[in-house]
This record gives C-alpha cells, sequence and structure tokens, in this order.
C-alpha cells in the first residue's frame, strides 16, 4: 500500500472512532505526522472527557466545559489551551462538516511572546562545538533561516547550487516558499549530499531505496520514489517501518539526532539560554534585521503570512543602545 492524497494509510481500528476518522482525514489533506500526533492527543482527551467515541453530536457548551477544564482545572497556558481548540475545530469543520462559528471567540488571549535570540558571538561558539552532519544543519537552520523539521525534511531536488537558494516545501501552514542558500555552505552542503547519495545506492542494492512521496506523487509517478533527487539531504542512519504505510524505508533524520547534539554545544559553550533549534531561525531573522535587512524581505524569506509576525523581531534586536538616557545616569552625572 503506498500513502499518498487520497490514502489514509493503516489505522488502528482500536483506536476511538473520532479519532480514526481525524486520522484519515488529516492523511488524506497530507498533514505533517507531528500535526496529526497533536491533534489526536487533544481528541483522545476530548473523548475521554466526554465518555463518547461520537463526537460529532456536541456543540458549544460541551466544548467549553472541556476548555474550562484545560485552563482552571489542569492550568494549560493559552498557547496549548489554543492548539486543543485548533484540533477541535479540525475535527467539526473537516470531518463532520460542521461549521463551528463560536470557535475564536473561545480562543484565550496569548501574551507577547519574546523569542530567544543568540548573538552572533554565541553561534560562533556553538560551532566550534558541533561537527559532521549536525554542523551542517545547525548552518542551514542560521543561515537559511530553516525551522527543524523543514531542516530534517529538505530533499535533494530542492537545493539550487547554481541560483543559491532553496525551496521549503510545505512549511508551516502548507505554504512553499524559497530562502537563500549561502555561499558558504556550499560546500559542505555538497559533501553531505554526496553521503546521501552513497546511502541511497547500499538501499538499491540490497532491494530498497524507495522514499516516501508526497501528495499523489507516488501513484502517478511510481518510479520516482526511488530516485535520488527525491531523496532527503538528511537521511536516517538505518531503515525504518513507516508505519503509516506498513513500507520498509529510509526516513529523514530523526528529530532527537540534532536537538541531543545542540543541547550539548550549549552546554560546552556555557551559554546560560532557554535556546533549543528553533533558537537558530528567531537567530537568523533578528540578524538580518541587525544587518539593515527590509522586513518584507525577511517577511518572505521566513513564509510568514502576517508581517505582524516578522516585527517580532524587532523588539529583540541588539542596537547600540536606546537613543534616551536614564535619569539615573543624569543623577549621577550631576553629583560627580
Amino acid at each position: 500500500m503506498v500513502l499518498g492524497e487520497g490514502n489514509p494509510g493503516r489505522i488502528d481500528p482500536s483506536e476511538p472512532l473520532a479519532v480514526r476518522q481525524l486520522r484519515e482525514r488529516m492523511r488524506v489533506i497530507r498533514h505533517p505526522k507531528s500535526t496529526e500526533d497533536a491533534y489526536v492527543g487533544w481528541i483522545k482527551q476530548l473523548v475521554r472527557h466526554m465518555d463518547d467515541e461520537h463526537l460529532e453530536k456536541y456543540g458549544e457548551r460541551e466544548i467549553s466545559d472541556f476548555l474550562t477544564e484545560l485552563a482552571v482545572t489542569r492550568g494549560v497556558v493559552a498557547g496549548t489551551q489554543n492548539q486543543a481548540l485548533s484540533a477541535i475545530k479540525f475535527l467539526f469543520e473537516k470531518v463532520y462538516g460542521r461549521e463551528l462559528g463560536f470557535i475564536n471567540s473561545m480562543r484565550a488571549r496569548e501574551s507577547l511572546f519574546l523569542p530567544t535570540v543568540l548573538t552572533k558571538s554565541e553561534i560562533s561558539k556553538m560551532l566550534d562545538k558541533i561537527r559532521n552532519r549536525n554542523r551542517v544543519m545547525f548552518l542551514l537552520m542560521y543561515g537559511s533561516g530553516l525551522r527543524h523539521r523543514e531542516c530534517r525534511t529538505l530533499r535533494i531536488k530542492d537545493v539550487c547550487f547554481d541560483n543559491r537558494q532553496i525551496t521549503v516545501r510545505d512549511g508551516k501552514g502548507q505554504k512553499d516558499r524559497i530562502t537563500v542558500l549561502p555561499e558558504v555552505l556550499i560546500e559542505c552542503l555538497r559533501n553531505q549530499i554526496a553521503s546521501a547519495r552513497v546511502l541511497h545506492e547500499q538501499d538499491l542494492d540490497e532491494g530498497f531505496g524507495n522514499v516516501y512521496l508526497p501528495f499523489a506523487l507516488a501513484r502517478k509517478y511510481p518510479s520516482a520514489e526511488r530516485q535520488l533527487c527525491w531523496q532527503y539531504v538528511f537521511p536516517a542512519g538505518r531503515r525504518s517501518l513507516d508505519k503509516r504505510s506498513g513500507t520498509i524505508r529510509r526516513h529523514h533524520v530523526y528529530e532527537n539526532t540534532f536537538c541531543d547534539g545542540f543541547r550539548k554545544a550549549l552546554r560546552l559553550t556555557n551559554i546560560d539560554k532557554p535556546a533549543v533549534p528553533h533558537t537558530l531561525r528567531h537567530s537568523f531573522a533578528t540578524h538580518m534585521l541587525e544587518d539593515g535587512a527590509d522586513i518584507r524581505t525577511v517577511q518572505e524569506l521566513l513564509g510568514h503570512k502576517d508581517v505582524k509576525t516578522t516585527m517580532i523581531y524587532t523588539h529583540v534586536m541588539n542596537r547600540p543602545g536606546l537613543a534616551v538616557t536614564s535619569p539615573l545616569d543624569r543623577l549621577m552625572k550631576a553629583n560627580a
């Protein structure tokens, strides 16, 4: 069985009906597995809350009770509550075909989030502690503004050395975009692709070599899944079972692989910041703005729908100093 658009793959029949329906719909319209897992978690909680797997009959009062329990009894933050709301909205609108007109009024107001940003000096220090594949991924996330998932799932065909650009497929919100490929990254990225080629040739020799394809391409182009151009730039070290389709294939590198290396480098450099891999994307945007890039350009490179999202980085820019003088400074100078 090939998993593609219109094919939900394997679904556990022992799961609650609402969960199975959710999985099927999310796979048909090609939502990322990470989003599917998050939404499934919330719908399972809703099923337990209602003690009923047939959720289509419930409405505003019951959903409001569930969200109140999350906020009051369990103390979840606004962002987490809103993710639960998004999962419920998807289930009712995309699976049951019911518009929930009241849903947006239930969204919790999130406080202003100022992203953690590494300084250029801190970026350099961490680079000294990262080697091999993790180093290439670090450079790519910082140098091109990629999300961690976008870096892991990057395919060979989407790297254009001649134009020095990277096409990011199916990013957040399922939008494609083009971003910059730093010139200093070209050689090490070529080497990484060469390593991926070696692994792919080994897989082909052993009767494997097929990679997961998006949309309906697997059915339309049956041989594409074995072509080098469709392989991941950062393949996993071993083949594994694709739980959705039941096929053994080489997936992209696992999430924890880079996370572990990133945390180790952070520890070795004694950088006292709550940094995570996504911090590299924040740092890319902030440093671009510090260096004089137009905010609309940065918005486009990041793939933000609204420039207001990009504007948040202006709050964490490393400016030479505020154009005001503290009254304390004036007082001390007057008394000197």
